[in-house]
């Protein structure tokens, strides 16, 4: 059972502001106190009464007696924090200081350069939204992702196993690891595809004829594969710039097998051809989809339906009349490897589940990825 019963947020966003409701949820009578540069954005939580105190800087009280401090601030900023409660938390104080940083490695670095060995746990909470901010925030974001522990050899046992508690209050599921293993997995796993990502679309924005014709049919895998590529530019020129290694590294394999594709092709080698997709396709599907990662999951079905006069807004009202909120819906244009005329995406897999439920009950050919 949690024994802490003080948080405090230095950084109040999405992700901090659901830990914060599902804090205050779960442990009522937990105090939670928060310090943010745009003050204004907070108020909110204080008059739903999740904080319980806002702190004008580091150095409140408040902030330095609590049982868990959670940095949530861009991972470019963190380690100025760091060293100002290195220089600030009592010579006797037992807070637990963990993040929310996508890269560890270079936190964990700052923090033993400030003498936080014990005090520190590095984290990443392996959830998110293409929305922002604290009103974006809901106490169920984290549930069912995994949430990354990266602590130090000389962080107490029982600090893990409080971070570890905590991040299953939460609904995630904890892992623990070194920094290294974990920069090097998400690269893999976020921080090239999102590089790949982006590329390829400069690809087609850089040789696209002057009648847009690439632009103009581009829809189906090409905008599945690419979705990715929208995300913030700040944000990924700073997850870049603090996890060089393990990225030059793994883009340094992929050159290499995109070179030895590119020979294949060349050589009209079918049987290779072949083999790729199918080692690519086996390993694909044998990837979990049930938990959250670093890439936002797209939640979408489509469906066949007839060209005629109000056949969107029928589905649009269904859905509506049995509470189903829609994100996004149109007709694919391009329908490629696709099958369904009628896009329609969803901001959680409950929605989805439900609508495709719906529809199949009214009849309409449904189809889910």
């Amino acid at each position: 059972m949690l024994s802490t019963k003080s948080y405090a947020f230095i950084g109040f966003g999405l992700i901090g502001g659901s830990m914060a409701k599902r804090l205050k949820r779960l442990q009522d009578h937990c105090r939670i106190t928060v310090c943010s540069r745009t003050r204004e954005k907070i108020l909110p939580a204080l008059e739903e009464g999740v904080v319980s105190h806002i702190a004008d800087s580091v150095n409140d009280p408040e902030i330095l007696q609590a049982d868990v401090i959670f940095l949530c601030t861009p991972v470019e900023t963190i380690g100025s924090y760091l060293k100002d409660l290195s220089e600030l938390l009592p010579k006797d104080s037992k807070a637990i200081l963990t993040d929310v940083g996508s890269t560890k490695s270079r936190i964990m670095a700052e923090a033993a350069s400030y003498g936080l060995q014990k005090h520190f746990i590095g984290a990443h909470p392996m959830a998110g939204s293409e929305r922002s901010g604290y009103a974006a925030s809901k106490d169920s974001l984290l549930e069912n992702a995994f949430y990354i522990l990266t602590p130090f050899p000389e962080t107490p046992e029982e600090n893990i196993e409080t971070m570890k508690e905590l991040a299953s209050l939460f609904g995630a599921i904890p892992m623990v690891m070194d920094a290294e293993t974990h920069d090097y997995s998400v690269a893999g796993i976020s921080h090239v595809p999102h590089l790949i990502a982006a590329s390829l679309v400069e690809l087609v924005r850089t040789h696209d004829d002057p009648q847009e014709i690439m632009k103009t049919i581009a829809a189906g895998g090409f905008k599945d594969i690419t979705r990715i590529a929208s995300s913030s530019p700040e944000m990924w020129e700073q997850i870049c710039n603090s996890n060089q290694s393990a990225i030059t590294s793994l883009l340094d394999e992929y050159i290499s097998s995109l070179t030895k594709i590119r020979e294949e092709v060349k050589a009209g080698n079918g049987q290779e051809i072949y083999d790729l997709f199918q080692r690519a396709g086996t390993y694909r599907n044998s990837i979990s989809n049930r938990q959250s990662g670093p890439i936002a999951v797209e939640h979408s079905i489509t469906c066949d339906i007839e060209d005629e006069a109000g056949a969107i807004a029928t589905i649009a009202t269904l859905l509506a009349f049995k509470g189903i909120s829609i994100k996004n819906i149109g007709i694919v244009h391009n329908r490629d490897g696709e099958e369904g005329v009628l896009k329609i995406e969803f901001r959680d897999e409950e929605s989805k589940e439900h609508a495709a439920e719906v529809l199949r009950s009214r009849s309409y050919t449904v189809f889910q990825r």
